[in-house]
């Protein structure tokens, strides 16, 4: 089942985008490794250095689970850059939010929470950097709230569309219950995660400042077992994962040895046990992480 499994992966990094979203027919060995258990995946690797790009399901639309606080990093990045808000100012930690479905509040608990340290500080000030960080780094769902309370979904929708992720929905933040239980859930596709991170990489998403902070929170990830573990010891990685029920992704920027980054992003839903995905982001992470070299091989020895 494993070796079904990697061919079929495999078959859906090489193939050209059109035939990996299933135009033609998925290649047989995938598509009966796919029938075999309920899990979609969805899968985006783009290396600019070589022009490779390939796709698999990259519309494909999945909860966003934790992946939704790239686009908030980034806005926060921006306002910090436009001068409204300072890495440095001291935001007062309360653990109180209003639903978007109805006004009512809600609290987060921190046993549900994969940080329980920002929880020790309500009703003191944290620094808007260290909250940036506990988003990320750890995952805190009490520092994401903050901080799309204050920057607001909608701006951060608006600073996606503008670098070219125009589908994620960044509705809320985490744990509104009433909202889930309506439906209003914060969405992504792969493509909009590959589009957000590279406009990280390349600049695009925030000056020169504001770029650096936020791929050294990134590469600050403490939670590396899923594409980190696939790759070669030591492989440099900026990445954020998402985790909620039978759904774990991973989003990543990934450092090849010659330093220029490329882009793996992979989505998944229907894994009833966490190591089952992981293993398949690792399988992923080496087959891309190859091509990637491959890639970059053939367009070095075509260069004049």
């Amino acid at each position: 089942m494993r070796i079904a499994t990697l061919s079929g992966l495999l078959l859906a990094i090489f193939l050209p985008p059109a035939a990996a979203q299933g135009h033609p027919a998925l290649p047989r060995d995938l598509e009966a490794r796919i029938r075999q258990d309920s899990a979609q995946v969805a899968v985006v690797l783009m290396d600019p250095a070589s022009g490779l790009r390939s796709l698999w399901q990259p519309d494909l639309r999945f909860h966003a689970a934790s992946t939704m606080k790239v686009p908030v990093l980034i806005e926060l990045s921006r306002r910090v850059e436009s001068g409204e808000i300072g890495w440095n100012d001291p935001w007062q930690v309360r653990n109180r939010f209003a639903s978007i479905v109805d006004g009512s509040e809600y609290r987060l608990s921190p046993a549900d929470d994969s940080d329980s340290t920002l929880y020790a500080q309500e009703g003191r000030a944290v620094a808007v950097g260290e909250l940036a960080r506990l988003m990320i780094v750890r995952s805190s769902n009490l520092a994401t709230n903050l901080l799309i309370e204050r920057l607001g979904p909608g701006r951060v929708n608006a600073t996606s569309r503008a670098l070219g992720a125009d589908s994620i929905e960044v509705l809320r933040g985490v744990e509104d219950i009433r909202a889930f239980e309506a439906g209003r859930n914060n969405t992504t596709t792969a493509r909009d995660l590959a589009t957000l991170l590279l406009a990280i990489a390349d600049g695009r998403a925030a000056g020169p400042n504001g770029t650096e902070r936020m791929l050294v929170i990134l590469e600050g990830q403490e939670f590396n077992d899923g594409i980190p573990e696939g790759l070669p010891p030591g492989t440099r990685v900026a990445h954020k994962t998402g985790e909620i029920t039978a759904t774990f992704h991973d989003a990543a920027l990934v450092y090849p040895p010659d330093g220029r980054p490329y882009a793996l992003i992979v989505l998944t839903r229907g894994y009833p046990e966490r190591e089952d995905a992981m293993r398949l982001m690792r399988d992923v992470a080496r087959l891309a992480h190859a091509a990637v070299l491959q890639a970059r091989r053939l367009s070095s020895s075509r260069t004049p």
